[in-house]
């Protein structure tokens, strides 16, 4: 428009007109536009039908509101809530939308629960070692949270790249192994002075860093794989991390301790 008023009264159309117009349909995927207005900063995008009409517009504000709601029910969903839950919705509803995903999560704890049980006679022998089974997982269960979160962002934005999805894997992997190798030092440390002894804090330390770094792996992998397959990465990812967060976490625990058993008693 600012060029069309600028131009001299004699001055063809075509000369002020812009031909490669950055448009959209009705049926544009919420999260694309998201991504379009974040990355070329438009103020407004036309929207045209199939013949080529201009049926309306987005602006800034339109998207602004619809990041909003994006956000809010990717957040609730990542937690084991429906989409179309709110403050106000009526009990029923509530507990037939969280149910079936409470109902998943107890199959998932019965599982880590299983690894503990293989365990049984090596915790009657050391039960010190039930002590800091909250320590590990904890950790995992964090620091896998923290990529996952990053790497739903990613996505959310379009800014994860088929061809740079491997190095953004290898560096989450990098940066939950340092995180790690310094949370699991201290961790041992405190270990070690807080029970006398230093086999102990080996085992926590150790089992730390591996859960930290498959975590991390696990982390930027699951969404990634969960979108590949067709599903809602916000809706599962979250379940499937802790899952393998914990049981990979008591395996590392209580094989460290089974390797070192005869230092720990």
């Amino acid at each position: 428009m600012r060029d069309l008023l600028l131009a001299a009264p004699d001055a063809p159309v075509e000369e002020v007109m812009i031909r490669d117009v950055v448009k959209v349909s009705p049926f544009t995927d919420r999260e694309e536009l998201v991504s379009m207005f974040a990355r070329k900063h438009y103020l407004a995008v036309p929207v045209i039908n199939e013949t080529g009409r201009i049926i309306g517009i987005v602006s800034t504000k339109n998207i602004i509101a619809s990041t909003e709601e994006e956000a809010t029910e990717d957040l609730q969903i990542l937690f084991g809530a429906s989409a179309e839950e709110r403050v106000y919705s009526p009990a029923l509803f509530k507990i037939k939308k969280r149910l079936p995903w409470l109902h998943i999560n107890l199959f998932t704890v019965f599982l880590a629960g299983a690894v503990v049980a293989m365990f049984e006679g090596l915790i009657a022998k050391i039960a010190v070692l039930a002590v800091f089974l909250p320590v590990v997982a904890g950790q995992g269960g964090n620091a896998g949270t923290q990529t996952l979160a990053v790497v739903l962002r990613g996505m959310i934005m379009r800014e994860i790249e088929p061809k740079s999805a491997a190095k953004m894997v290898l560096t989450e992997v990098w940066v939950s192994f340092v995180n790690g190798a310094v949370t699991g030092l201290v961790t041992g440390l405190v270990v070690w002075l807080w029970k006398g002894n230093p086999y102990l804090g080996l085992v926590v330390a150790v089992a730390m860093v591996v859960n930290l770094i498959v975590a991390g792996l696990s982390g930027a992998l699951i969404p990634l794989t969960m979108k590949r397959l067709g599903f809602d990465p916000a809706h599962s990812s979250g379940i499937v991390l802790t899952t393998i967060t914990d049981v990979v976490g008591f395996l590392a625990f209580f094989g460290m301790a089974w390797l070192l058993q005869g230092k720990l008693v």
